[in-house]
């Protein structure tokens, strides 16, 4: 594993403690000598992960349409920035370009670049781990809501188990590190 895809919000929040989580996030990608992929945006929690790994000395990709770039909310100082026509090109390169996902909080662009990643592994397009940086409990309720939709069988339990979670970062990347693809049924 080489590059971790972070998924958060252009908003930082009305909490410190979801930037301090994006800070710690930023070190524990750095002390595994992680490669951060991102949305390329220079505001919110995206801004300050990406910040914090170049501070630190890690390397930063981002990708971001033109539309946002022409926005001005395109970091200008990143490793790498590429710059491309739509959010699915930009979705589809970002998942390219990495070896693992994790979602922070943020709003629904967050999470629908989350669901579009568990529903990719469960139709066995990737096999890439995915997990939830459950920041202050940002994520209980929809963790809640993923098991009632296992309860009311709309979601099989191998399908359920494929998020990963942890309120920590440096736990939650070892549990993608150690994460081990199984083939599943491929049906809903």
């Amino acid at each position: 594993m080489k590059s971790i895809c972070v998924y958060c919000g252009s908003a930082p929040g009305h909490s410190s403690g979801y930037a301090d989580a994006a800070r710690a996030l930023a070190q524990a990608l750095v002390d595994h000598n992680l490669h951060l992929v991102y949305g390329g945006g220079h505001v919110g929690l995206m801004g300050i992960i990406a910040d914090e790994v170049l501070r630190l000395g890690g390397e930063v990709t981002g990708v971001i349409p033109t539309l946002l770039l022409d926005r001005e909310v395109g970091h200008q100082t990143l490793t790498r920035l590429h710059i491309v026509k739509d959010m699915h090109e930009r979705k589809a390169m970002m998942a390219a370009l990495c070896d693992g996902f994790i979602a922070m909080p943020g709003g629904i662009g967050t999470l629908e670049e989350l669901f579009e990643m568990l529903t990719w592994k469960q139709l066995g397009y990737h096999q890439k781990p995915i997990g939830l940086l459950n920041v202050d409990g940002f994520y209980d309720g929809l963790l809640s809501f993923l098991n009632h939709t296992v309860t009311e069988g709309f979601l099989k339990p191998p399908h359920r188990a494929l998020l990963l979670q942890s309120h920590q970062p440096d736990d939650l990347i070892r549990q993608l590190q150690s994460h081990q693809h199984s083939p599943l049924a491929h049906h809903s």
